[in-house]
């Protein structure tokens, strides 16, 4: 199971990056690309909206299913990643390349509550 240590987790599958200008990038995890299957269509939350701690903001489909995607830091969509959009399957390719969408977190304190890789990894 690839985890990479230096990104957060949340239980639903997401993880985060602390970006150098203080936004957080967020995608899906490994184990959810590959629990998913091939991944067909994404569709992202749109710039400027406020999203809250565990709000559903984006929609990954598979040939198997669909799922929400949740936010695991509240804050304001500041980018959605276009080059996912266009090729979705790029998700399955490398989960932690192709990001899903970024946020100007309200607080950073957000990113102590999600958990390590090792944590993560105890509960798959």
């Amino acid at each position: 199971m690839n985890n990479p240590p230096n990104l957060k987790y949340a239980a639903s599958h997401e993880w985060a990056r602390l970006e150098a200008d203080g936004t957080v990038t967020i995608g899906i995890t490994d184990h959810a690309q590959g629990a998913l299957g091939d991944i067909v269509f994404l569709e992202l939350p749109e710039t400027g909206r406020t999203l809250k701690v565990g709000e559903a903001c984006a929609v990954v489909e598979s040939v198997k299913a669909a799922s929400d995607i949740y936010a695991p830091v509240a804050g304001e969509v500041v980018a959605a990643n276009s080059a996912a959009l266009d090729a979705p399957e790029s998700v399955n390719q490398d989960a932690y390349a192709a990001w899903l969408f970024r946020i100007k977190p309200s607080s950073l304190a957000d990113l102590d509550a999600l958990l390590s890789a090792d944590a993560y990894a105890a509960t798959l």
